[in-house]
């Protein structure tokens, strides 16, 4: 603010704006700008401003919610269709929210009756994030990239069995984009079986920071297969340290120096893996080699099966643009969902709630056609960082 205000005070002491704005190192479109903002306001106009926005475009205002928590308490038997009508009458000039916008706010609140569900079938077994056996959870990642002799930049995408420490799979990708990921693990799959958890960070392709709960297409197909997702902390890589600590061997041992061109590259890695599993012991598994500790899954990998919602009122599946389509309304959903099913259920009048699998999304109604997404559903996990 002391320079803005120096500034103001020697062009109101009459010298040139283009010779002051040279001096301070600005344009004149902001030397005009910052005249302006005094002219108008004063010296408060020279006050940083907060850059904060007024309101955010996926959170209720405090004041809104509280008065819907208020007429639910007024009217406990009135849905969320009713209540919302009544915010219309007693505040006719506020904004009025979505009919599944109240609907998940009551419901956040524990303000909604809840139907008996069926009693799901969930995986049972060794605790993931300890990683006991051999495919209780597998690490992936990729170390960063790097540059080849023909100056070409390679990404390594890496897989471990957290267990028994075994490099599953290293290979030299051109990029980090989906389809290469579903290259590498389909064949990862055929050839040691499915894992019961796959941990993960949270960047691209393993997750999508603008999706629905920041899946991905690829998050999504380890759904479909059986397979749960974990995340670290984001900004905690030591969360995933075991990994990590192969990355700094794999890194000293395969890529200095590079190999001269891909297939090099990728024998050195072919090579990095069957001494890193048969030939190096590990403190981790009592020195044992991990090649020793390791043993195929006995999931076999037989591709995604269809899904059936035996108790949703329909099946609706997923246009390729993330939308479901019920009669003339059409609910954005995500695109990650793309080409799969999903159930959708009536739980209050004109409410629909829209269920992946067993995991419950959220809310849509069909007057807005506003879908209102539930709070994570998939649980992303916090793991303490394993020993190396």
């Amino acid at each position: 603010m002391d320079e803005r205000l120096r500034f103001v005070a020697r062009v109101l002491e009459g010298e040139q704006m283009a010779a002051l704005c040279r001096e301070f190192g600005i344009s004149r479109k902001t030397g005009y700008k910052i005249f302006e903002r005094y002219r108008r306001c004063g010296i408060e106009g020279l006050m940083d401003r907060v850059r904060r926005p007024i309101r955010f475009g996926n959170q209720l205002p405090f004041q809104i919610e509280q008065e819907i928590l208020n007429l639910k308490k007024e009217k406990p038997s009135f849905g969320a269709r009713k209540i919302r009508e009544l915010f219309r009458r007693k505040f006719p000039d506020f904004p009025l929210p979505a009919t599944s916008t109240v609907h998940a706010v009551l419901d956040r609140n524990g303000l909604v009756a809840k139907k008996s569900r069926r009693r799901r079938n969930r995986a049972t077994g060794t605790e993931l994030s300890k990683a006991v056996h051999p495919n209780d959870l597998w690490c992936a990642d990729y170390k960063g990239q790097f540059q080849l002799g023909n100056k070409r930049y390679r990404y390594p995408l890496t897989v471990t069995d957290n267990a028994t420490r075994y490099l599953i799979a290293c290979e030299s990708l051109e990029s980090t984009k989906e389809k290469y990921a579903f290259t590498t693990f389909e064949r990862v799959f055929q050839e040691f079986g499915l894992p019961t958890a796959i941990k993960t960070d949270n960047g691209v392709p393993f997750a999508s920071p603008n999706s629905l709960f920041n899946l991905s297409r690829l998050s999504v197909w380890w759904l479909r297969l059986g397979i749960a997702v974990e995340r670290i902390q984001p900004g905690h890589p030591q969360q995933n340290g075991c990994h990590e600590r192969m990355h700094l061997t794999l890194k000293r041992e395969a890529t200095r120096p590079s190999g001269s061109n891909h297939i090099q590259q990728q024998a050195k890695f072919d090579n990095f893996i069957e001494e890193y599993n048969q030939e190096r012991p590990h403190e981790a598994i009592n020195m044992m080699l991990p090649a020793e500790a390791y043993t195929r899954s006995c999931r076999e990998y037989r591709g995604i099966q269809p899904l059936e919602y035996g108790l949703h009122d329909r099946t609706a599946l997923v246009t390729q643009c993330g939308r479901i389509c019920i009669g003339k309304n059409k609910i954005h959903l995500s695109q990650v969902f793309a080409g799969q099913s999903v159930g959708i259920r009536q739980v209050d009048e004109g409410i629909w709630l829209t269920s992946f699998m067993h995991y419950d999304l959220g809310y849509f109604d069909t007057e807005s056609s506003r879908f209102e997404p539930l709070p994570d559903p998939f649980g992303h996990k916090v793991l303490p960082m394993c020993p190396v």
